[in-house]
């Protein structure tokens, strides 16, 4: 009888054990999104297939849907099994907020309103919330455009700490458990018009990680900075003044051969930094009055597009520059610079290269698309064949893109040089935020519910 418990223990330790390597191996093999668009803010991840089709008012591929409290325009991250997402929490039932094609400058009133600052903790195979923090508490220090929130900045992630960033409200970093490890106060970050500070419409540029920094790029109407911070302990490592307008971009780092460079885009200049000292590698001029894009890395060249009075640029810049690599007067392209357009940009979705191709979205959906290497344009063409007002950046995976569109639509279209529309996915909301993609799902965020869409394989997996 002895004997035979000793072997029945030694059989369960056993089977713990190869439940426990099956676990570690499931999360370590699990596609992970770990901030703003994916790895390097390329919007893309290949592997399990995603779903083409799908109907959210008709549940139709829809894994799971849950609310979300509050206004927020931050975007799912994804890290093993969890999934992250933030957002602003007022008593107001339904916050102002207007979608659409317009150019006012207003502001919202709810900066009278107490709010919570909160980070969530999802299942990502079933949406269950496993934890939820709040970050912050208290009436805004700034106030939003009627078409952003107070919680626009997305999470970071690599695998043992998220960070927030909440703006005026702070930077948080927390363990994959919900414990609060830090808080930074970063002062009050005003973004806003330039030519009139009294219209504030908030912080967007989301925290990235780099080995050990959470890096934030901060500009604001004084005082623009990007800064470094241990990720461990919250400690400001480094701080390098910035000559900015408010701009609302989130930073890019390249990896090179020779060196990494930190990737900003801001009116003034784009500019690149050392991650590790903060110091200024080399800047570009020749950008418009507002930007609101984050730089993508491909083929080795960092891609940079804009689209505000009184220009459009479209850049394709080489890496490993130093000192000012500004186009002269007529020129496309320099020794820093492969090519370059002055029109054609995209004003809020950041770009996309998936294969060899860029695909461009302004914000009326008129597609254009180039030869990433060469600058070549390709085709343009209006998505779903009406264009429409996108905010949100298109995301790629198997062969096909995704373009969010305010109005509560996904068109996704094959990848390639010629435009053919595959599908038009109903939301049943409007969609503002970028969405995310892993092992085969798609996580999308509406103005009220947080969706998982997948076919019925994937969603059995």
């Amino acid at each position: 009888m002895t004997a035979l418990v000793s072997s029945g223990g030694i059989m369960i330790k056993r089977i713990a054990m190869i439940c426990f390597c099956l676990f570690i191996a499931s999360t370590a093999d699990a596609q992970n999104w770990p901030s703003f668009r994916g790895p390097q803010a390329s919007g893309i991840v290949e592997g399990q297939p995603t779903p083409t089709n799908w109907d959210a008012e008709k549940s139709t591929n829809v894994v799971w849907k849950i609310p979300i409290p509050g206004l927020a325009h931050s975007s799912p991250v994804v890290w093993g099994n969890k999934l992250f997402i933030t957002s602003a929490v007022s008593s107001e039932a339904k916050p102002y907020f207007r979608h659409g094609l317009y150019g006012d400058v207003d502001t919202a009133e709810d900066y009278k309103l107490k709010h919570q600052w909160k980070l969530y903790c999802l299942d990502k195979r079933t949406g269950k919330i496993l934890w939820e923090k709040v970050a912050h508490e208290g009436v805004p220090k700034t106030k939003r455009h009627i078409k952003s929130t107070h919680a626009n900045s997305t999470p970071a992630t690599d695998g043992k700490y998220v960070v927030v960033f909440f703006g005026s409200e702070g930077l948080h970093c927390y363990d994959l458990n919900g414990k609060l490890l830090w808080s930074k106060d970063l002062g009050i970050l005003d973004a806003g018009w330039f030519y009139d500070p009294e219209y504030q419409w908030g912080t967007a540029s989301s925290p990235i990680i780099y080995k050990n920094l959470v890096i934030v790029q901060c500009d604001v109407q004084k005082d623009s900075f990007i800064g470094a911070f241990d990720i461990k302990t919250g400690k400001e490592l480094w701080r390098t003044k910035r000559d900015e307008h408010p701009s609302w971009g989130s930073p890019t780092v390249y990896e090179g051969k020779g060196r990494a460079e930190i990737i900003t885009n801001a009116t003034r200049a784009i500019r690149s930094y050392d991650p590790m000292t903060g110091k200024e590698l080399w800047s570009m001029t020749g950008n418009p009055e507002v930007t609101a894009t984050t730089p993508i890395i491909a083929h080795d060249l960092i891609f940079v597009v804009n689209h505000y009075r009184p220009n459009q640029p479209i850049y394709a810049i080489r890496p490993g520059a130093t000192g000012d690599i500004s186009l002269k007067k007529n020129e496309t392209s320099n020794a820093s610079v492969a090519w370059s357009y002055q029109q054609g940009g995209a004003y809020m979705p950041t770009p996309l290269v998936y294969g060899d191709l860029l695909y461009v979205c302004p914000n009326n959906g008129a597609l254009r698309v180039f030869n990433a290497r060469t600058g070549e344009r390709v085709y343009q063409e209006r998505i779903g064949g009406t264009g429409g007002s996108y905010s949100a950046s298109p995301v790629a995976s198997n062969g096909k893109i995704y373009f969010p569109s305010e109005d509560g639509e996904i068109f996704v279209v094959r990848a390639g040089p010629k435009y053919e529309l595959l599908a038009t996915n109903k939301m049943g909301e409007l969609l503002m935020a970028t969405p995310a993609i892993s092992d085969g799902m798609i996580f999308v965020r509406g103005i009220s519910h947080l969706f998982a869409i997948a076919d019925s394989t994937a969603a059995k997996r």
